[in-house]
């Protein structure tokens, strides 16, 4: 049975019970154990002159072996560049979408997925690419498909509805909830751009419930509130590049909101006086 939670909000597991699931799960390993990059590649040109490519590219890559894990770091340092290249390198869509969608509206994406080599413990049952700034692609290619009189239909996967005739974080979170399943891997661009808090704190309930039916989920986030998702792996990626695991507290941007609510006139006079 569900927890009472904040109005609007069920939370679908007591914390200790993630977090024995987490741990259970850690021991069996996720679905994607580790991304590096091909020897001796880099053409001079971006993405490859990222201070964490270039660090990835001179070091042995990246450990992915948690069933959550978030890359936090300010804007520029590459995170969302880095989960894109990981959604491609994993066979999904460039825009976003499942492995079957193969569409294409404008080609923005690095070429960074094609150098990015992944090895894996299992492959998942399902899957997805959520990029937030193409998701209207994805919702128009969405309707695109289910208009096919010879394929089921694909709304009752999204919430029964187009995407399109739902908000940006009504849509968001209708793909959570209806299309991502047990035993996925999620790989998620900064999916708080839709949200409210509110919505938020919807989106952690829903993503610690995949994680507890053995889903795997990369996420590249501003989000303090999704961040607080309990047994998460959060790596911060600093303007030098580097990668380092931290805790919630000292995360980029749980620090900075608190110190922001904290004391907001500090900030605010700081930031007014530069005009």
């Amino acid at each position: 049975m569900a927890e009472p939670g904040p109005p609007g909000i069920e939370r679908v597991l007591p914390f200790g019970a993630m977090r024995q699931s987490w741990e259970a799960r850690r021991a069996a390993g996720a679905f994607l154990r580790h991304a590096r990059l091909e020897p001796g590649v880099g053409t001079g040109r971006y993405p490859f002159t990222l201070p964490v490519v270039a660090r990835l590219a001179a070091g042995d890559g990246l450990d992915l072996d948690s069933s959550v894990t978030f890359l936090v770091g300010e804007n520029g340092t590459g995170k969302s560049t880095l989960v894109e290249a990981i959604g491609t390198a994993a066979g999904f869509n460039p825009e976003g979408g499942s492995q079957s969608f193969r569409f294409t509206t404008r080609a923005t994406e690095s070429s960074l997925g094609d150098h990015l080599i992944l090895r894996w413990n299992r492959r998942p049952r399902t899957g997805f690419f959520l990029r937030a700034e193409s998701y209207y692609n994805v919702a128009s290619e969405i309707e695109r498909l289910d208009e096919d009189p010879y394929s089921p239909s694909l709304l009752p996967a999204y919430g029964g509805v187009s995407p399109h005739e739902r908000s940006h974080g009504e849509s968001f979170l209708d793909l959570a909830i209806h299309r991502f399943g047990p035993r996925g891997l999620y790989v998620l661009d900064e999916p708080e751009a839709a949200l409210s808090v509110r919505g938020c704190m919807a989106l952690l309930a829903r993503l610690a419930e995949l994680a507890a039916q053995g889903s795997q989920i990369i996420i590249a986030t501003h989000s303090p509130v999704l961040l607080a998702l309990p047994g998460a792996r959060i790596l911060e990626i600093d303007e030098d590049g580097a990668i380092n695991t931290t805790d919630y507290d000292h995360a980029l941007p749980v620090r900075f909101t608190r110190d922001f609510l904290a004391s907001p006139d500090k900030y605010l006079r700081h930031l007014l006086d530069e005009r």
